[in-house]
This record gives structure tokens, C-alpha cells and sequence, in this order.
């Protein structure tokens, strides 16, 4: 008797025909959404550049927002990059440490919350140059997030991990970097997508008040001037090289975790 082996499917299960291809059709459907409203009648169309005009504009800027990306990246990779120390660091330790938890969480949850768009006067006026002042402001963005995560997945480590480390003998630093260091792993990558899209946000924003160069010194520039083509090719070219920057690292966080599915 043959017997036929067939792929079992959930019952609730709805078969698409473009599986795998939505997130493209809804970008064409978007496309398309935008192209009508930019013409309809009542549309404002100089306020709102139809997607032909918007990429010719991005087109035609593509140099000064390649130079702005550079400017832009010079600020946000030192302060992302000292936040994701800092926060690894200290979170491990106050994660592996109850007394230190103790005393540390009555602050962060004061200081977490606030958001970090208002230390942008104070950090412009007491800092010596805008670098400086927006640095800090990116490191002030990205640092709860990761700290958080952090010390959210050192706490969780089973308490037989500690056991079995004392048995073996391992000191307490050994402990963190051989075994509460890997497995809080997922909890740190988590943190540090979240704080990655806030490094940028922020960035952007500092750029508003006192940048030379930078994307959002770019969008600011040509919204001041009513091109808003450009303006809207800004937008647009920041919110692709957000989306390269994650896709970046999530691909990081999936080979370095490649246990977690």
C-alpha cells in the first residue's frame, strides 16, 4: 500500500498567495496611495511632492545627504557605541548584584522616563562644541534601554547557574563574562535595537537646533527654505538608512544567537 506523507498545516491556517511578498505589496500600495493624494484636487502639492518628485529630489541630493550621513554618524556612533559599554557593563552588575539593584532601581526609575529632547539647552550651553552636546545626547537616548535589558537579563539567570559556578569554582567576574554574559545575550540585542532607533531619533532632533552638517540639519535646511521636495527626500533617505542600520543589526544578533529561534 503507498502511503502519501503530507505536510501538516494548522487549522486556522489562511494560505496567502503572495506569501512572503506583502511587505512588498503594501510598499507598491503605498507608492500608489501617495501618487493619488499627491494629485487629487484638494492636495496641497507643493506641501506634499508626489514619489516621482520626491526621488528626483533625492536623486539630485543624493551627495549632500551621503556627506550629511557621514556628519550624522561621526556623532551617533561614538555616543551609541560608549551607551552600549556603559550599559552592558554596569547592567551586568547590577543584575548579578541585589544589594547594588536594590540601591540603583529607586533612581533609574526616576531617571529612565524623562525624556532625553529636554537635556538638549542645558547640554548645548554647558558642553564646548555641538559634537559634544548632541554625543551626549545620543548616549543619553540609548543608555536606558540597553542598562535595562541588560540587568532585566542578568537577574534572570537560574539560580543553579550561580550554584553550579561556586562549585566550579569560578570567580564572580568569570561568572558574569562565561555564563550570565551569554545568557543574557537576548535581552541585550533587545535593548540595543530599541536604543539604536532612539540613538537616531535623537540625533535628528539635536540636529535641528545648532548643526553645521547632518541629516536632520538637511531636512531642517530645506523646510526653512520651502523645497520640500528635498525636504521630503530627507525624510525619506533617514528613514532608509534607519531601516539598513537595524537590518544590520538584527542580522548581527542572528548569527551571534543562533541557538534562539
Amino acid at each position: 500500500m503507498n502511503e502519501h506523507k503530507h505536510k501538516s498545516v494548522p487549522s486556522g491556517a489562511v494560505r496567502l498567495p503572495l506569501s512572503g511578498y506583502e511587505g512588498i505589496s503594501f510598499l507598491i500600495a503605498l507608492l500608489g496611495a501617495w501618487q493619488i493624494i499627491s494629485v487629487l484636487p484638494f492636495s496641497a502639492n507643493y506641501l506634499f511632492p508626489g514619489p516621482l518628485q520626491t526621488f528626483a529630489a533625492l536623486r539630485n541630493a543624493l551627495p549632500e545627504l551621503i556627506k550629511g550621513t557621514v556628519s550624522s554618524f561621526l556623532i551617533l556612533l561614538p555616543g551609541f557605541f560608549l551607551a552600549a559599554l556603559v550599559g552592558i557593563l554596569w547592567g551586568l552588575w547590577v543584575g548579578v548584584t541585589p544589594a547594588l539593584h536594590r540601591m540603583f532601581s529607586p533612581f533609574s526609575r526616576l531617571a529612565a522616563p524623562i525624556p532625553p529632547t529636554i537635556y538638549i539647552p542645558y547640554a548645548i550651553a554647558l558642553l564646548p562644541t555641538f559634537h559634544s552636546a548632541a554625543g551626549f545626547i545620543v548616549f543619553a537616548g540609548a543608555f536606558w534601554p540597553i542598562f535595562l535589558n541588560t540587568a532585566t537579563g542578568a537577574a534572570s539567570v537560574p539560580g543553579h547557574f550561580r550554584d553550579n559556578a561556586r562549585i566550579l569554582g569560578l570567580g564572580r567576574l568569570e561568572y558574569i563574562r562565561r555564563i550570565v554574559f551569554p545568557a543574557s545575550l537576548p535581552h541585550i540585542f533587545s535593548g540595543l535595537s530599541v536604543s539604536l532607533v532612539f540613538s537616531f531619533i535623537m540625533l535628528t532632533v539635536a540636529e535641528l537646533f545648532g548643526a553645521q552638517n547632518g541629516l536632520g540639519r538637511f531636512i531642517q535646511l530645506y523646510a526653512d527654505y520651502a523645497d520640500y521636495p528635498k525636504m521630503a527626500a530627507g525624510i525619506l533617505y533617514v528613514g532608509s538608512v534607519v531601516f539598513l542600520s537595524t537590518a544590520a543589526l538584527e542580522l548581527i544578533r542572528k548569527r551571534t544567537l543562533f541557538w534562539v529561534r
